[in-house]
């Protein structure tokens, strides 16, 4: 039963340096050592080698137990459970992108967006650019029907505030969100900020369109990707964190 032992420690030491790979991949495209394409690749290699490991440690399971090999099955368990953490990473975001559309430019109102302005020299040096419905395949009309279609909930806020008091509160919102806020117009009515994700540092830029309405001020949000073709449901999911934000003070 040596080679059971010994098979049982490499499929331990596989589990661990996928762990590895999955952690360094993101990371390396994160820091400019990896472009995006191979960090992606890291993540696939990660999940299907995990769950190999997993596939093997069962088959090694099965032999320790008939031959009784109490120790050898408690690291077996230890290989598997490693093996299985990828998978149970990335497995939900993998399943998220397939109940959203694969798009990453979000706004409250697809009929007439905010636009950047301080933040628009970077998004249009961005792969994904500045233009609403300019992604391959997009046509502002049908990127409009996508968002209504996958997010009904999102609408502009609507708040007793002036322009200008609307203006502050937002960026306060912005920044307890974590966000970089670049500017901040009270006089335009104008917010821009960037969110920077922790593991593959992507940035998603948001601009808030701030507009008097009778005695009301109305606060449009706009918050798009700048690589990437689906945004896995990030920006929506940002949009609507700001609103509840934003309404709960």
């Amino acid at each position: 039963m040596e080679e059971v032992k010994m098979s049982t420690r490499v499929l331990l030491v596989s589990g661990i340096v996928l762990l590895v790979i999955l952690l360094t991949g993101p990371l390396g495209y994160k820091f400019g050592i990896v472009p995006l394409q191979p960090s992606l690749i890291s993540l696939l290699i990660a999940v299907v080698g995990g769950l190999l490991v997993v596939l093997v440690g069962l088959i090694y399971l099965v032999i320790a137990l008939k031959n009784g090999l109490g120790r050898n099955r408690n690291l077996l368990l230890v290989a598997m459970l490693v093996g299985f953490i990828p998978a149970l990473i990335i497995g939900p975001q993998m399943g998220k992108a397939r109940e959203v559309p694969p798009i990453h430019d979000i706004t409250t109102d697809p009929e007439n967006p905010p636009v950047f302005v301080d933040l628009l020299p970077v998004r249009e040096n961005a792969p994904n650019g500045a233009e609403y419905g300019g992604a391959e395949g997009w046509s502002p009309e049908s990127l409009a029907l996508a968002t209504r279609e996958a997010y009904p909930e999102l609408a502009p806020i609507r708040t007793s505030l002036s322009i200008g008091d609307a203006v502050r509160q937002s960026e306060s919102v912005l920044e307890a969100m974590g966000l970089e806020v670049v500017s901040a117009d009270p006089i335009d009515g104008r917010v821009e900020a960037t969110a920077t994700t922790f593991w593959f540092g992507f940035k998603d830029d948001m601009v808030l369109r701030i507009s008097e309405s009778g005695d009301e001020s109305v606060v449009d949000i706009r918050s798009m990707s700048r690589v990437g073709q689906s945004d896995v449901g990030a920006n929506a999911a940002r949009i609507m964190e700001f609103v509840q934000r934003f309404s709960a003070q």
